[in-house]
């Protein structure tokens, strides 16, 4: 799924030789990846000779130290730095044909991705540290051997699986690739500075009376994912991020609450806004809440309509590529929707959409979907996955599934999950871009043709969800935030409220017609069975002939009784003292 703007952020991790929090480095070289190493062979030379026996041992250990800040309708509400090691293990016992993490296949199965969080030591007891892993990895085996004899009977009772792929992809190249130790104490923002800018943005939101939440977020990462495997592969790789959220919710009086959110990502402070800018992105959120406000609510709705850019990257990652995960084809449970249409069209023929995780900016905006090495240590690679409208592959990890036995570096995890495959950074072209006119009046000819009085326009996003089994309905709903009526009588396009889009991928995708000529960048954080992934959604307009929108539900509350206590102006006001 592609949840709201603001998102969980996946943890990685850095230097074991941190004198932590802006200290000095201690030593030039890597020595917990060393300690991994030698502790997993060690593991693995026992593990291996037991009934059943390992024949494959991961370690990754993510390393993050950050600095977060937040306020609150002109108020801090946290500011701090932490530094934490999370250890994820991943063991497979029975062999590449079959081992622990097959499906277990039946109506009462229900087999879900439980995380295990572990936290490392962060200083340098080695002694220490070592024992941590001791453990997990003990605990990991006893769990994987209970699964992997769950697995023999449940094979062996069930009618044969659809798809005979082996559980685990065998020809992997080890890799050896290490980033030098990263500095913290040059990264590390001043958090002083940063409190005044926060205070400054999320007091905007005051000038609405009717505004009841406006917050301003920034959280920077300095973060070192290290992993070690039986095969030989030891990567240490660093990621430096930075990520400020502006959200903002206004309350209406039918109890409907409307809320709003800008994001800015970077590799760096400098590759965010000026505050000028900032200030007048809050501002223009205030005016268009204000106007949402009075908004008329929209009644359920069919007909054709216009996504823009950012609304069209959401729209595309929750239709389209949770359902060319290439694990989803494999598992029965679920729906397989793109499975058999490889080499069919399932697009307009001027229309290709590619996965490309090594693709780091997009016309001067970080990526957040960037990265080198996956997290089963395999080097992201970019995949066609739709050429000029027909479906060509999907993206993998190491779960093979029919005529696709190797991954191309889409194994992902949020740190304590087990890595699926996941997206990247989606990137939707076409060679045929309609400038916004051209969009608006195509939109309009729809419209007359099916005798609609109007079209939408859905400007912005909040997020959405997708259901890809077989077990519901196997839908999608994306969240709008700014819906607007285009009218075919020439009367201004209006602002409504109070709906969710909705439908199924097969009927959405065959009522795409066109696109737009300018690309918009959506970054978000995505969250499945294998945690939250930082993700990417690059796309231009569409016009699709037929959508269907549905009734948002919302809060029965009435809006509050008393005014907002900076707006009660009939009651003399104390003055501000600090406590």
């Amino acid at each position: 799924m592609f949840p709201q703007n603001h998102s969980k952020t996946v943890l990685s991790f850095f230097a074991f030789l941190l004198c932590f929090m802006g200290q000095p480095l201690c030593a030039q070289q890597d020595r917990l990846i060393d300690l991994m190493s030698r502790e997993l062979d060690r593991e693995m030379q026992v593990l291996k000779a037991q009934d059943p026996p390992a024949y494959f041992l991961s370690y990754r250990i993510d390393e993050s130290v950050t600095s977060a800040v937040s306020a609150s309708l002109g108020a801090i509400k946290n500011s701090h730095d932490d530094h934490r090691r999370l250890l994820t293990v991943q063991l497979r016992v029975g062999d590449y044909t079959m081992d622990n993490t097959r499906e277990i296949r039946g109506d009462d199965a229900f087999d879900l991705n439980f995380p295990q969080f572990t936290f490392i030591p962060i200083d340098e007891d080695e002694d220490a540290i070592r024992l941590v892993i001791w453990n997990a990895t003990n605990q990991q085996y006893r769990k994987a051997a209970k699964k992997y004899q769950e697995v023999k009977a449940n094979t062996a009772v069930k009618v044969a699986a659809e798809d005979q792929s082996p559980d685990f992809a065998r020809d992997v190249t080890p890799v050896q690739h290490i980033d030098p130790l990263l500095k913290t104490a040059d990264l590390l923002p001043d958090r002083s500075i940063w409190e005044k800018k926060l205070k400054r943005y999320s007091a905007g939101f005051l000038e609405s009376e009717h505004i009841f939440e406006g917050d301003a977020s920034l959280r920077f990462s300095a973060e070192r994912r290290r992993i070690v495997t039986s095969e030989g592969s030891r990567i240490a790789e660093n990621r430096v991020a930075v990520r400020l959220l502006l959200h903002a919710t206004i309350k209406c009086d039918d109890g409907m609450e409307l809320p709003l959110h800008r994001s800015y990502f970077a590799f760096d402070f400098s590759g965010l806004p000026s505050d000028e800018e900032i200030m007048a992105d809050v501002k223009e959120m205030v005016a268009t809440l204000r106007a949402m406000r009075e908004a008329p609510v929209i009644e359920p709705y069919t007909g054709p309509a216009l996504l823009s850019g950012e609304a069209a990257g959401v729209f595309f990652h929750e239709i389209f590529g949770h359902r060319v995960e290439g694990h989803r084809q494999k598992l029965e449970s679920e729906g397989q929707t793109f499975k058999k249409k490889e080499g069919q069209s399932i697009l307009p023929s001027h229309m290709s959409v590619v996965f490309d995780p090594s693709l780091k900016s997009f016309e001067g905006q970080d990526l957040n979907g960037y990265y080198r090495f996956d997290d089963e240590g395999v080097k992201g690679q970019k995949v066609t996955v739709v050429e000029n409208g027909v479906l060509r592959d999907f993206i993998m990890n190491r779960t093979p599934f029919e005529n696709h036995p190797t991954s191309n570096g889409h194994g992902r995890a949020q740190a304590g999950y087990q890595p699926v495959a996941r997206q990247s950074n989606l990137i939707v072209t076409t060679t045929q871009p309609r400038s916004d006119a051209e969009l608006r009046e195509l939109l309009l000819e729809e419209c007359r043709r099916q005798g609609k009085e109007f079209g939408l326009l859905f400007k912005d996003v909040q997020g959405g969800f997708t259901m890809t089994g077989r077990w519901q309905p196997n839908s999608f709903n994306v969240t709008p935030t700014e819906v607007h009526r285009i009218y075919t009588d020439g009367r201004p396009d209006e602002l409504v409220r109070g709906v969710d889009l909705v439908g199924t991928p097969l009927v959405m995708f065959s009522n795409i017609t066109e696109a737009g000529a300018r690309p918009a960048v959506f970054t978000g954080t995505c969250g499945a069975e294998s945690g939250g992934v930082p993700v990417t959604a690059i796309s231009p307009a569409l016009l699709v002939s037929q959508i269907e929108v549905q009734k948002k539900s919302k809060s029965q509350e009435r809006a509050p009784i008393l005014p907002r206590p900076d707006r009660d102006r009939d009651t003399p006001q104390p003055s501000k003292r600090r406590f």
